[in-house]
């Protein structure tokens, strides 16, 4: 559903948000060590989520990412997937068919248009905050 990219930013923004929780900021070998994704690959998704004002890069000694701890109930999974995936998820044909619409639908459009509402409903609904909730508490894990 996601892309691989995607998939390895959200994973970095819950693991930024959590050291940010206990006042600390985490380095890019930190952060790719505990997502299992590649150093140079995870620098560049923080380059995009630092531009998406998601992530705050710090420079110099003590410097690190980090996210404001007022921001966890306002970050919103959208804001993620957007900035790394763009409108695809929301917007795109299911098929790939660049004229599907309503008035002239794919064979599958009317199955994947209420799933794709639906999970549009969802990423807008759920945030930083509850993901990190269920992460902090062990209820869930971010490795493979």
């Amino acid at each position: 559903m996601f892309s691989k990219t995607c998939e390895y930013a959200i994973r970095a923004t819950i693991y930024i948000a959590s050291e940010s929780s206990d006042g600390k900021r985490s380095g890019i070998k930190e952060i790719a060590r505990k997502i299992e994704s590649p150093e140079p690959f995870t620098a560049k998704i923080l380059q995009r989520l630092v531009k998406a004002n998601i992530v705050r890069s710090i420079k110099g000694n003590g410097g690190g990412f980090e996210i404001d701890k007022s921001q966890f109930k306002h970050l919103k999974l959208e804001q993620i997937v957007k900035a790394i995936d763009g409108n695809d998820l929301f917007d795109r044909c299911s098929l790939g068919l660049h004229d599907c619409s309503d008035s002239q639908p794919c064979p599958f459009h009317h199955k994947y248009k209420p799933l794709r509402e639906n999970l549009k409903k969802t990423l807008k609904e759920t945030t930083i905050e509850e993901l990190l909730s269920t992460y902090n508490s062990g209820g869930t894990y971010l490795k493979l």
